[in-house]
């Protein structure tokens, strides 16, 4: 196992492999060639092959991987082969549409606790959860066996709420709110900007006209 220096690109790569082998299994495929997953990946062979390297030895000379194995390896590599559970911080719009998605707990990630400091919206319920005062996330951290927590405030109260789930022993954050947070070296970070990735689509688009492609 060569898992404990990982480029950030290959981990993102993987989650890609991971969806794409599920739908295959789901399709009925049990075996894919090197190409074939390549081009449902939209990379090339060499990068799937480097990017699996970094777990081990797969797929078999002439003939491809095996759907489930590889789809099992991968997951059991990415440490997402059971099951997550998971705190919402900020229960506007956003976490409000996040606490009522599937994809969550059909992924293995089970949303167990809303917490927002709104008092007009503590005691509420929301997808099944009543939104709880993130001042007792200690005391619901510890109950509820939380491991991960995501933050979907306004920016300004982002790094309270970090801060919340960071002193309840919270180690991953997934911070949707358009701010930076300041976090200890031992807790991972994710950061989801919808603006981010629009500012990327404009600046294709804009290539793409210069070019004079339509």
């Amino acid at each position: 196992m060569k898992s404990a220096h990982i480029p950030r690109a290959t981990i993102q790569r993987l989650a890609v492999y991971v969806q794409v082998l599920e739908t295959l299994l789901q399709e009925g495929d049990s075996v894919i060639s090197s190409d074939g997953l390549a081009r449902a990946c939209g990379v090339n062979p060499s990068q799937i092959r480097k990017d699996l390297a970094y777990f081990g030895e797969f797929g078999v000379r002439g003939v491809g991987y095996y759907v489930q194995d590889l789809l099992t390896a991968i997951k059991q590599s990415l440490g997402i082969d059971r099951t997550w559970n998971v705190a919402l911080v900020g229960v506007g719009n956003l976490g409000r549409a996040l606490l009522r998605h599937g994809i969550f707990r059909r992924r293995g990630f089970i949303l167990v606790g809303a917490f927002d400091c709104d008092p007009f919206k503590i005691g509420e319920e929301v997808a099944g959860l009543e939104v709880v005062c993130s001042r007792r996330l200690k005391e619901k951290v510890s109950e509820l066996e939380i491991e991960i927590g995501i933050i979907t405030t306004p920016p300004e109260r982002a790094q309270r709420a970090a801060n919340y789930l960071i002193e309840a022993g919270v180690r991953g954050i997934v911070n949707f709110a358009p701010a930076r947070i300041s976090v200890p070296e031992n807790v991972a970070v994710e950061y989801v900007d919808f603006m981010h990735h629009i500012f990327s689509v404009a600046f294709n688009i804009s290539i793409n006209q210069s070019k004079g492609l339509s």
